[in-house]
């Protein structure tokens, strides 16, 4: 099947980046990145703060999904003991172990959350019956507590897993794999309600007349398919650095996980709308209205058209799923739609509360998508030097090495 040469006996200097390879000043780039974007968005958005606010929340949303994805990725594939998966998990480890760094990512949510949640202001509160109702859930005190717990969760694990898979390569403890093994259902139960949850208030509440059961599935489902675009895209990087590890077989596997949850996103993605659509309710169906009328109509089928129909033709066929182009041309594509995706939640709801309409797409659009993927390459590129590019000593890597997508 065109497997690549792969050691009998694999060492460290098989999975250790080369520190004269571009990845290796993948930290410093990002550190430049994250400088100059972040600097510019807060300099930039001075004169008209919720739309800076609410760009960065888009990038925040954005970088977010990545590392929760990588969160889901390893603990599902844990908790199913799937072998396969061993030579690619670093890379959904490394992402996932951003997570604590969202911390301090979320500072500046917290800093402008008046400007960006309608519901915060306190003259709407005398007057809004709905609001009035749901202040028991919408509240300051009630959104800083249930942020901070959402990160609690999410870091727990995060460290919990990424510090035994890492200690495991120094160790070869076999055992570090059942206790993970063990540690995943847990890490997936709170981790998916902490995401749920997260979902809701930070994009849901954006417009807190408006709500779906399965908004929280939606965001889940991007931050599968943002995740495993990127793992494609570090696997194609990595394979001359780990001496025949990743093969065309690992390549092929997340492919098709790629493929498949953008499949999910779209299933999600329409059964949330047929279902308002059905119904008819006005304090739902608002919420579409301001995604089409004003110029949002073109953002709409731009989601249907570039994230549904067109990746599902172009990665369809076996043969797109194996070749290094196409799949980084699907992988990328996907990232960007990604981005479309988490600015179509956003900006409506933001614009319309601010009585803004038509899409204005600025320059702070850019530079806070510049500045927290900066953070986030960043890190993730401190990471992929600091330690092994692969699980080495993972008593699965022999299995792995077998997989063969027939």
């Amino acid at each position: 099947m065109g497997h690549a040469h792969h050691p009998k006996q694999v060492t460290e200097q098989d999975v250790t980046l080369k520190p004269d390879t571009l990845l290796a000043k993948l930290p410093l780039i990002g550190a430049v990145m994250a400088v100059i974007g972040l600097g510019a968005t807060f300099a930039l958005g001075a004169g008209d703060p919720s739309a800076m606010y609410s760009s960065y929340l888009v990038a925040f949303l954005y970088f977010l999904a990545i590392a929760v994805g990588g969160y889901f990725f390893v603990t599902i594939f844990f908790l199913g003991r799937s072998a396969w998966n061993v030579t690619v998990r670093r890379i959904a480890e490394n992402a996932m172990s951003t997570l604590p760094v969202f911390i301090a990512l979320f500072i500046p949510i917290y800093l402008g959350r008046k400007h960006i949640y309608h519901w915060m202001d306190e003259r709407l509160l005398e007057t809004d019956a709905l609001l009035q109702w749901k202040q028991g859930y919408l509240n300051d005190g009630f959104f800083t507590v249930r942020s901070l717990l959402y990160f609690v969760v999410w870091t727990v694990f995060a460290v919990l897993f990424y510090r035994a898979s890492v200690g495991q390569d120094r160790s070869g403890d076999k055992q570090v794999t059942a206790r993970l093994q063990g540690l995943a259902a847990p890490a997936i139960a709170l981790g998916g309600l902490a995401t749920s949850f997260a979902a809701m208030d930070w994009g849901m509440s954006l417009d807190f007349h408006w709500f779906s059961t399965i908004y929280g599935i939606y965001y889940f489902a991007a931050a599968m398919v943002s995740c495993m675009a990127v793992v494609v895209l570090f696997a194609l990087a990595l394979r001359k650095h780990v001496n025949g590890l990743i093969n065309e077989e690992h390549l092929h596997g997340v492919a098709m996980l790629m493929f498949g949850f953008n499949i999910f996103w779209s299933y999600i993605a329409f059964s949330q709308f047929f279902l308002i659509w059905y119904a008819n309710i006005p304090e739902e169906t608002l919420w579409y209205m301001h995604r089409w009328e004003d110029g949002w109509s073109s953002i709409s089928m731009l989601l249907l058209v570039g994230h549904f129909i067109l990746p599902f033709f172009f990665l369809l066929p076996r043969q797109q799923k194996r070749n290094p182009v196409t799949l980084t041309i699907g992988a990328t594509w996907l990232l960007v739609m990604h981005f479309v995706d988490m600015y179509w939640l956003v900006k409506p709801s933001v614009q319309h509360a601010h009585g803004v309409h038509g899409v204005h797409f600025g320059l702070t659009d850019i530079t806070a998508m510049l500045g927290v993927g900066g953070v986030f390459l960043a890190v993730m590129g401190y990471q992929f030097t600091r330690n092994a590019l692969v699980a080495y000593r993972d008593p699965r890597l022999p299995e792995a090495l077998k997989y063969d997508n027939i």
